[in-house]
Parts: C-alpha cells; structure tokens; sequence
C-alpha cells in the first residue's frame, strides 16, 4: 500500500499494544512517522474480536516496517495473552495487522527473532494476522494523551 502524494512515499502499519492511547503517542515521536490513527481492527479469517490498534502512516524511505515492529515490541508485554496492564479482554490483545505478503513476512521474522532472543523468559503471544477491517475511533480517542495530558495506560 504504497502511494505518491507530492514527494511523500506513505506506506501503512496496523499494531495492536493494548492500550491504543500511550502507543500512538509512542509512534507519533518516532522520525519518519507520519500520520496515527486509533481505532479497532479484526482480520479477515472469520474472527469477530475487533482489538484496540494503531494505523500509521509512515515514509518507509526514513522508517522501515521493521523498525515499527521493533518499536511495537518494547511498548508493551507481547508475551501476555489478551491483557496488557490493567487492560484486560480480547481487545487487547498483542497484534500485527499486516497489508501485504511482504508486512506480513517482516512480521513473522521478527516475531521469530524476538522469540529467538533469549530477551523473554516466556513465548511471543503476539498473533499475525491478515487486515480484514480498521474502524477509526471516535474523534475524542484521537491524540488523546496529547489533548489530555499525562498517562491513561500502561504504555
């Protein structure tokens, strides 16, 4: 998903971390991040969970897919299943959406390599999954930390 406006290259990622607040604040800061978004994603292989998710927009030409999801990984536990704080539920699971072959090969790499790692002493419990949907939040989620101030989650 790759598109030209102007002299911009803008490629997306969908990363579920639990609290969808502190993560996109997180993304926001990193250079080449362009645009975030909140909201809810689900895949497209038939389940209904929609999960709390940031979509970034970013240059992939000052910041790759792989270094989003080196940054995924230390906002939050990947090795816990559906809960991320004191967040707990279905929706906040640990997610990767992916939006092609590629994304979703990065993703499995890197799952694997953190696996690998010895950095955790349990299994990455992030799931991989093909996007089915994205539902923007309503507008008061949107850079909701910075309006509000302070920390709402554990990220």
């Amino acid at each position: 998903m790759s598109d030209f406006s102007g002299d911009v290259l803008s490629e997306q990622a969908i990363l579920g971390a639990g609290c969808f607040w502190g993560a996109e604040a997180s993304f926001r800061a990193l250079p080449g991040v362009l645009d975030t978004r909140v909201g809810f994603a689900r895949s497209d292989l038939g389940d209904a969970t929609l999960i709390e998710v940031v979509q970034v927009d970013f240059d992939p030409r000052l910041i790759s897919y792989s270094r989003l999801v080196e940054h995924f990984w230390t906002l939050h536990d990947p090795t816990s299943v559906d809960r991320q704080g004191a967040d707990v539920g279905a929706k906040y699971r640990s997610a990767l959406f992916f939006n092609s072959a590629e994304q979703a090969r990065l993703a499995l790499v890197a799952r694997q390599q953190l696996d690998a790692s010895g950095q955790l002493d349990k299994p990455v419990a992030t799931v991989i999954l093909p996007l089915g949907e994205f539902q923007k939040a309503d507008e008061e989620h949107q850079r909701y930390l910075e309006k509000h101030g302070g920390s709402a989650c554990s990220i």
